[in-house]
């Protein structure tokens, strides 16, 4: 038994008539904002997994619920979620209901034992919340306090390349360069790519996405960055456990349906063999090194779609800087972003219990 299960297992033993029911049971498990975009794609991911021992219920606003909903070979009504609807004992919950619902029901759902893994961006950075990636951080799980906060998608698919850099060569300073697609604005998003090509006016963005690039995701903020910028900056500080990193970032939303795109230039604290950097990458867990120049061979939005890896390639040196690398890092923003990286840590969570 390692570490993180032992505090796990200890943390049960606390629970000793809870931790019994769940070791005989199934697991209940509440998914909350199921009809959304991400939240479609949480059970498209949990399809895939078919986690033993579990049973779900599927939660959305008043205006999605009742709806039928098709998964694991099963059709489940969606059901509104209310002040009450965690009374009765939920063990997990994966929300993908936006800030506004997180705030209010997460801690509700906590206060009932359930510990929530949470999509928004509410309780990220609260020094009392873990926010993890499982290739990166998993030990932070067994921190929790009722809540365990799911990254930025743009900050996810940059820390699982970076992780393993970092342990070998020490980061010195990150400059992000996002490329995000119009999923990564949810459904409406999504809508105004669509409605941008028969040259109707965007209800989502500022100005039309389709031909565009939009050096704008989220509000502007006093310094001039916007809110998306200072995810990637402060999150990425947080999850690799580097406070005073040196990290700056450009976000942008561009005319693509599905995956973010990221031009990562790094510096180290000390130099590196590039051979030696591919190598270490093509390890790492959740790393799929796409990197032949000479035969066009580099990561794609439409090679990763679908897809849960982390597609790393345009691996060079920064001529212009000591000790510096650049990146081309392409993933699913749905599923590695948002959905599939939820789904880990609640199989994370699963393990623990059943390691106890």
């Amino acid at each position: 038994m390692n570490f993180h299960f032992e505090i796990v297992c200890f943390q049960l033993d606390l629970r000793s008539e809870r931790n019994v029911k769940m070791m005989k049971e199934n697991y209940k498990i509440a998914i909350v904002g199921s009809t959304g975009v991400v939240g479609r794609t949480v059970l498209k991911v949990l399809e895939e997994k078919r986690f033993p021992h579990c049973t779900y219920t599927l939660f959305s606003s008043h205006k999605s619920a009742g709806q039928p909903v098709t998964f694991l070979d099963d059709t489940y009504v969606v059901r509104e979620l209310q002040d009450s609807s965690f009374d009765s004992g939920f063990d997990f919950a994966i929300f993908c209901a936006g800030g506004e619902v997180s705030k209010k029901f997460a801690p509700i759902a906590a206060s009932k034992g359930c510990i929530v893994i949470d999509n928004s961006s509410v309780f990220r950075m609260d020094d009392s919340v873990p926010l993890v990636v499982p290739e990166v951080n998993p030990e932070k799980i067994s921190e929790n306090h009722g809540i365990i906060a799911n990254p930025n998608c743009s900050t996810i698919q940059a820390v699982v390349p970076l992780k393993p850099l970092d342990d070998t060569y020490g980061i010195k300073r990150v400059v992000y360069s996002t490329y995000q697609a119009v999923s990564g604005a949810g459904r409406q998003g999504i809508l105004d790519l669509e409605a941008g090509m028969h040259g109707e006016p965007p209800k989502k963005f500022p100005y039309p996405i389709f031909n565009n690039c939009l050096p704008q995701i989220d509000v502007f903020l006093e310094d001039g960055y916007t809110k998306e910028e200072h995810k990637l900056i402060d999150e990425t500080r947080k999850i690799l456990n580097k406070p005073n990193l040196a990290v700056t970032a450009t976000a942008v939303r561009v005319p693509v349906r599905n995956c973010h795109s990221e031009s990562i230039c790094v510096s180290f604290e000390k130099d590196f063999d590039i051979f030696e950097v591919k190598e270490l990458l093509k390890k790492a867990p959740g790393v799929l090194v796409v990197d032949e120049p000479s035969e066009l061979y580099y990561p794609l939005c439409t090679k990763a779609d679908g897809y849960d890896d982390v597609l790393v390639g345009r691996i060079r040196r920064d001529m212009s800087a000591e000790h510096s690398l650049h990146l081309w890092v392409v993933a699913d923003n749905l599923r590695k972003g948002a959905a599939s990286n939820a789904v880990q840590i609640l199989g994370l969570l699963l393990s623990s219990h059943e390691n106890c």
